[in-house]
């Protein structure tokens, strides 16, 4: 995972087994079904071909984040501060304060919308990024730091 002082709550390498192996639905989206290298996590996820094409058996590097500003921003500053210092991390012309998106290809802003608890140690965590969906199921402990209800960033690169 990353370090304290991070805006990323969850990171990891995942490997695609599947991709649409219910079928294919929409045009330009598909459903990845992967595990992860490090902590044994099951991901599922709806993305947009054309936009980030993947293939079954690429490995790609998925992190979830509170914020695409490089540091929390708790030195301090106080969550006022935080929201005015973030509020030009990114911008569509490129002037604003370089965020984690530089580092990735794909990125999706959204929101976690459900906590499902399987056993006593295994839980899934649920997002929606404006109806394209991602299902994380794992050890409850790599996912402490995801909470309900709260916007969230997936940034993904190959």
């Amino acid at each position: 995972m990353s370090s304290a002082s991070s805006n990323i709550v969850f990171d990891d390498v995942f490997t695609i087994n599947n991709i649409d192996k219910d079928g294919k639905k929409f045009d330009r989206v598909s459903r990845l079904y992967a595990r992860s290298r490090n902590y044994d996590m099951d991901m599922t996820l709806d993305y947009n071909t054309e936009v980030f094409p993947v293939s079954k058996g690429q490995t790609v590097t998925m992190a979830l984040a509170s914020s695409l500003s490089r540091d929390s921003g708790q030195a301090g500053s106080g969550a006022e501060g935080a929201d005015v210092e973030d509020k030009d991390v990114w911008r569509p012309d490129g002037k604003g304060r370089k965020g984690l998106e530089e580092d990735y290809e794909y990125v999706m802003y959204g929101k976690v919308y459900k906590f499902d608890g399987g056993n006593a140690e295994t839980v899934t965590v649920y997002a929606s990024f404006g109806g394209l969906l991602l299902s994380l199921t794992g050890f409850f402990r790599h996912m402490a730091n995801i909470v309900l209800g709260d916007p969230i960033f997936i940034l993904l690169r190959k």
